[in-house]
């Protein structure tokens, strides 16, 4: 069994008192507690000489030190977490809330480190200065560290980056948080790659944060949502004049009318950033981000998009050939609003327009708090991202894989085809064996076969 100990290594006026913990004869972790005492008030039980009240409050708080120390090593002891000096450290200041905000074997404080020095830090290919998303992300994997942090009650060090405790983490984020596959698996990724950093700052870590697994959503149970031409065209062709079916609508949703505040206008707008999404495929804050500086146009008169896209840092350019498309830029280029006010207006628009097909998809169930399949209307799918996976899913059938990464800005063929409808795809396959048998049958004219009996009748 543990045993603790309360002692003193100095005779100064202003003796540092340490903690010992004896795990076996061979195994003993020794601490400085952060309390000091005159020697002479220091009594033969190991603790203070109940003479002051001072000394009573300090034997207080170290009695409570030893309660919560004997209960958090049998604890860890049972998960098979790591018990050295730094635990101990961390049992201390986890307790007297004490942490040092400057002290980077923290895992929150070095997330802070990097965050504040992300314009000096190198990316890859050498370049200098995290970009706005990177620090964005960091910022996000911070705020989610720390309301772990606040339900385990405990600081996390990176010596307690183990196994065990990856298992329990990844237990929050998919059944405490309710997180998607995908989402939590991204975490998990971060953590990994926060850890490695860590190491290269000389800060100890455990062997297996840096074999920490990270997952995805396997590619039969991802449900990708998009946009057919057809679709595109019941957008592009809805009259949001039609006072009755507005009236219908509001009548139907009060408290998104009231939110939105629906008005034909607005829904016109988000009809014209949804058309300009599925022809342009970027994502939803690039394209939301574009004004009439980004327009450029050659020699022969063609509309040329100029962009840098904000997730990657990339420049591209992008011919826009519709015709409706280049006289909504030219003429009617939407007002920018939050993408988020855009996915709920685009949902409006496209039942609307009567995309309403009951398809499978994954959506929030209120009741449970977690993500569930089922079926559904379509239009309550569609948000900007969708734009994107439209503009992916209907070009692949007519151009090659490479003018799609031009314009979508992705550096692998694998990533592009994440953005495939497959379910679709599919049934466009199906179709087409439709279409290749009746071209093949169709000029045919039936023939009479004789067949022989095998008689002299």
């Amino acid at each position: 069994m543990a045993k603790i100990k309360f002692l003193l290594q100095s005779k100064s006026e202003n003796a540092q008192i340490y903690i010992r913990v004896s795990i076996s004869q061979k195994v003993s972790l020794k601490k400085k507690t952060g309390f000091s005492i005159s020697p002479k008030d220091w009594g033969e039980t190991n603790f203070p000489k109940q003479t002051k009240p001072e000394n009573k409050l300090l034997s207080t708080n170290l009695k409570k030190l030893e309660t919560f120390v004997l209960e958090n090593l049998n604890k860890d002891l049972a998960n098979g977490t790591l018990i050295d000096a730094y635990w101990l450290e961390n049992q201390i200041n986890t307790l007297f809330k004490r942490v040092v905000k400057t002290d980077t074997t923290f895992l929150v404080n070095h997330l802070q480190t990097i965050i504040d020095n992300a314009n000096t830090r190198t990316k890859k290919g050498g370049e200098i200065g995290l970009d706005k998303n990177t620090i964005k992300n960091y910022n996000t994997f911070k705020k989610l560290i720390i309301e772990y942090q606040e339900s385990i009650k405990k600081q996390i060090q990176f010596l307690e980056i183990t196994k065990p405790f990856v298992e329990k983490f990844k237990n929050w984020l998919i059944n405490t948080k309710n997180y998607t596959t995908n989402y939590s698996g991204k975490n998990l990724e971060m953590l990994k790659a926060v850890c490695r950093d860590a190491e290269k700052t000389e800060i100890p870590i455990t062997p297996y944060s840096k074999i920490i697994e990270h997952f995805r959503e396997k590619d039969k149970d991802r449900y990708i949502h998009t946009l057919s031409y057809q679709e595109i065209e019941q957008i592009r062709n809805v009259d949001f004049t039609n006072e009755e079916q507005l009236k219908d609508f509001k009548k139907e949703n009060p408290e998104l009318t009231k939110k939105l505040s629906i008005t034909p206008e607005k829904l016109n707008n988000a009809r014209n950033w949804i058309l300009i999404g599925c022809a342009i495929g970027q994502r939803g804050g690039d394209l939301l981000n574009i004004t009439p500086d980004n327009i450029r146009y050659n020699l022969d008169g063609f509309m040329y998009l100029d962009l840098i896209q904000e997730k990657t840092d990339k420049a591209i350019t992008l011919s826009v050939n519709e015709k409706y498309i280049i006289d909504i830029i030219e003429n009617r280029l939407p007002k920018k609003i939050q993408e988020q006010k855009l996915n709920e207006y685009s949902k409006v628009v496209c039942k609307l327009a009567g995309i309403n097909e009951l398809i499978k998809g994954k959506k929030h169930n209120t009741e449970t708090n977690r993500r569930e399949l089922g079926l559904h209307p379509k239009y309550e799918f569609i948000t900007s991202h969708c734009f994107r996976r439209s503009f992916v899913s209907n070009k692949h059938k007519d151009w090659n894989i490479q003018t799609i990464m031009d314009v979508t800005g992705h550096s692998k063929e694998s990533l592009v085809n994440t953005y495939i409808n497959k379910r679709e795809d599919k049934d466009l396959k199906a179709d087409l064996q439709r279409t290749e048998y009746q071209n093949q049958t169709k000029d045919k004219k039936p023939q009479l076969k004789l067949i022989k009996n095998g008689t002299n009748d």
